[in-house]
């Protein structure tokens, strides 16, 4: 058979498919290769992720609407942020809890099971821990009233300011309850409820996450016309929730052991309750440099209420800082490597943003979103250089 035969068998089998490569061997030739025409009259032009452009746009019409589209996102999430701060929490969470939704997927549990089982633990451990907490919370608060005098004899250089704060805060109390506004208990039962609302709407959230999956992934990727940039999306998309995730646990893990270290020590030196203080130490060590300089001055008072030695008083403060510069001055740098530390300036700005927009779960969020970022820029090649400037 001659070469134009094939070409016709071909072409008559192919017609209106994709391009393909045929190759037949005659009597004495080499191999003959025919491409097949396809439908398309020009290329598809696939989505260079690589591009080695600039991190800015050179049209200044972008740029401006660039900044408008950051400006239009903030707004909202201020004015909204009843309905996005539990969202991006549920997002957060996702993340965190993707190795054992993995976990229960290698041993074929049904993923709504393996989802419905992680959210009960979740919940189970915040109520055990809030259960547990609250009656330590409310002999230390009560210890409070009486220990104002306690603290004004050993800070004597401050007992003026300390008077006029607790003046302060009782004419406060006075007005709040002989106000026409609404009462204290009043607010804090609207908080109560804001509270309640806002952490449904997150586990409901967090609960469909789970259960589906990959399925915004599938949807990208089926988007992406070309099989290089399919496979591009898919290995990016990887690479980033695996550090996201090894971001999130290394950095829990690391907050648990710092609690753990500072209950015992808490107890070792005579302060008691140690689930109490070891739980206060896991959640301010999630805000880097607002939360231990809260936690020091928070020891330094329990133990100036409780211990009579003054020296031996100034003991909780200096061991809960002790422990926090051995895990964020060595422990954790060296798990994390160089790739995952931010700069410290840009940690202050976001943590004092976001305070301000979503107040303290914003704050406890702030880190978290900014390493996120950081994660996301180092895997895509033209955001890398915002990446480099979110490094440490």
């Amino acid at each position: 058979m001659d070469r134009n035969s094939w070409w016709r068998i071909v072409t008559d089998a192919w017609h209106g498919g994709p391009a393909i490569i045929i190759g037949c061997r005659a009597m004495s030739d080499p191999i003959v290769k025919f491409e097949v025409p396809t439908t398309e009259t020009r290329p598809i032009e696939s989505p260079d992720l690589t591009a080695p452009d600039g991190p800015l746009p050179s049209d200044p019409k972008v740029v401006l609407q660039t900044v408008m589209l950051f400006i239009a996102v903030m707004a909202v999430c201020y004015f909204a942020s009843a309905i996005i701060l539990p969202i991006v929490l549920a997002f957060v969470l996702k993340m965190l809890l993707q190795p054992g939704m993995r976990a229960f997927d290698r041993v074929r549990i049904p993923r709504s099971i393996a989802a419905l089982l992680l959210i009960i633990g979740v919940f189970a451990v915040i109520v055990a821990l809030g259960a547990a907490m609250s009656g330590p919370a409310a002999d230390w608060a009560g210890k409070l009233p009486e220990g104002m005098a306690r603290l004004e004899e050993r800070l004597k250089f401050l007992a003026r300011p300390l008077h006029t704060l607790q003046t302060f805060l009782s004419q406060f109390d006075g007005n709040a309850s002989s106000s026409d506004g609404p009462s204290l208990s009043a607010t804090l039962m609207k908080g109560t409820q804001h509270f309640a609302s806002g952490f449904f709407e997150t586990l409901l959230v967090l609960y469909f996450l789970l259960i589906s999956g990959d399925t915004f992934l599938r949807r990208l990727v089926e988007i992406v016309p070309n099989f290089r940039d399919k496979r591009r999306v898919v290995e990016m998309s990887q690479q980033i929730e695996d550090n996201v995730s090894a971001y999130l646990i290394t950095i829990t893990v690391m907050n648990a052991l710092v609690g753990v270290a500072t209950g015992v020590a808490m107890y070792l030196c005579g302060l008691g309750d140690p689930l109490l203080w070891g739980a206060i130490a896991f959640a301010l060590n999630y805000v880097p440099i607002m939360g231990p300089a809260a936690g020091v001055a928070l020891f330094l008072m329990a133990g100036l209420l409780t211990i009579d030695p003054l020296l031996q008083a100034l003991l909780p403060a200096g061991l809960y800082l002790l422990i926090h510069l051995i895990e964020g001055e060595s422990v954790t740098p060296m798990l994390l490597a160089r790739r995952f530390t931010l700069n410290p300036v840009l940690v202050i700005i976001s943590l004092i943003f976001w305070f301000w927009m979503w107040g303290v779960p914003g704050a406890i969020l702030a880190v978290p979103m900014l390493a996120i970022a950081k994660i996301v820029c180092d895997g895509v090649k033209p955001l890398n250089p915002l990446g480099r400037f979110l490094e440490g």
